[in-house]
């Protein structure tokens, strides 16, 4: 299973880096938080499958949800003129980190 999870990334990043993509330099500010609202869904749904307790349904469902609320927090923020989506990122980079922190623990454990 792991040898198939693999084989996909290293060809989304072969794709990814051969198709460029340019966006608008104003659309970078919600790109940045919409990616990383997918990193924190990401690392949370393989937290949760370690722990044997991985929902598809709320895996997908949290993922699109994050996007769209960091996305519309940031946008809110620019019609403000505050910088609301730095609430954003202090917010997904923590738990991401603890993410991270739970899933090196566990495979520390395990091996």
């Amino acid at each position: 299973m792991w040898l198939l999870v693999i084989f996909c990334l290293l060809l989304g990043l072969f794709i990814g880096f051969q198709i460029p993509v340019f966006l608008p330099v104003v659309y970078s500010k919600y790109m940045s938080i919409a990616i990383l609202a997918a990193l924190d869904s990401v690392f949370g749904g393989i937290r949760a499958y370690m722990e044997d307790v991985f929902d598809n349904v709320v895996f997908v469902s949290g993922f699109f949800v994050n996007i769209l609320l960091a996305a519309g927090l940031a946008y809110l923020g620019d019609r403000l003129g505050v910088e609301l989506y730095l609430a954003a990122v202090v917010a997904f980079g923590v738990r991401i980190f603890q993410n991270l922190a739970i899933i090196r623990r566990y495979l520390l454990k395990k091996w």
